[in-house]
C-alpha cells in the first residue's frame, strides 16, 4: 500500500513514516500543503493522511482542490481539532475519515486499512505490462516485445515510477525526490541524462516512443493501455 503522509510536525511525521513502513507499507512524507497536492495529483497513492493545520496551504483546503480536480482516491484528516463542527467541516471539505490527535498508532494503522479497503486497492502488482513493455519488480527484468532490456538499478527506478502513473506526467522534482531522495545532490540536468540513456535503451529505432518529456514541468510515459498480471 502506497501512502501519502502530510504532517508539519517534523518528531511527530518522522514516527508515523516509520511505523508505516514498518507495516510493509511504502510512504511519501511531506511537511507542506502545497507539496501534498502536487504529490497527490501527480502520484497514485492508496491512502492520503493530511495533517489540518500545515504551512502555505492547510490540510482542509488541499482535501477541497484534490476533491475539485475530480480526485477520487481516499483521504483521512488528521488534526487536533476535536470538536464536532470541526469534524463535520474536515468531513465536508472531501475527507474520507479523520483522526484526533493525541492518537494510539493502532487505530490510525486501522483507519489507513480500512480506507484502502473501502476504495478495492491492492498492493502493486509484481509484472506490469504497458503496450509491448514488461516491468517485473521481483526479477528486474524489463522486456519490449521480446527484446530483453538491461537497466541500472536507478534506471529501473525511475522507469517503474513512470510506469506506475502511466499517461500522468510527473515533475522532475518529484521524479527527484523519489528516486534519489530529498538529500540527494543529483540535479535537474542529472535527472536529463539518465532518461536520455532510458529511452536509447526503452525505444529502439521503429518503435513508438514511450516516454516523453512535457517542457517546463517533467516526463511521462504514455500509453494507453496498462494490464497488470495477477
Amino acid at each position: 500500500m502506497r501512502i501519502l503522509l502530510a504532517e508539519d510536525d517534523l518528531r511527530l511525521g518522522k514516527l508515523v513514516k516509520h511505523m508505516l513502513e514498518k507495516e510493509k507499507m511504502a510512504v511519501d512524507w511531506v511537511v507542506q500543503g502545497d507539496t501534498a497536492f502536487e504529490y497527490a495529483m501527480y502520484t497514485a497513492y492508496d491512502v492520503i493522511v493530511l495533517d489540518w493545520m500545515m504551512p502555505v496551504e492547510t490540510g482542509i483546503r488541499v482535501c477541497e482542490r484534490l476533491r475539485e480536480e475530480g480526485y477520487q482516491r481516499s483521504i483521512l484528516m488528521l488534526t487536533a481539532r476535536d470538536e464536532l463542527c470541526d469534524r463535520v467541516r474536515g468531513l465536508n471539505s472531501g475527507a474520507d475519515d479523520y483522526v484526533v490527535k493525541p492518537f494510539e498508532f493502532v487505530e490510525l494503522l486501522a483507519r489507513i486499512r480500512a480506507l484502502g479497503r473501502r476504495g478495492g486497492l491492492q498492493l502493486k502488482a509484481d509484472t506490469i505490462r504497458v503496450g509491448d513493455l514488461l516491468l517485473s519488480r521481483s526479477t528486474h527484468l524489463v522486456k519490449r516485445g521480446d527484446r530483453e532490456i538491461q537497466l541500472t538499478g536507478r534506471e529501473f527506478q525511475l522507469l517503474d515510477l513512470l510506469i506506475q502513473n502511466n499517461g500522468h506526467v510527473l515533475a522532475k522534482e518529484i521524479l527527484l525526490d523519489r528516486v534519489w531522495g530529498l538529500e540527494s545532490e543529483v540535479t535537474p540536468n542529472n535527472l536529463e541524462a539518465y532518461v536520455r540513456l532510458l529511452r536509447k535503451k526503452i525505444d529502439f529505432p521503429g518503435e513508438p516512443e514511450l516516454i516523453h518529456n512535457v517542457r517546463g514541468i517533467g516526463y511521462k510515459l504514455e500509453v494507453t493501455d496498462v494490464q497488470k498480471d495477477p
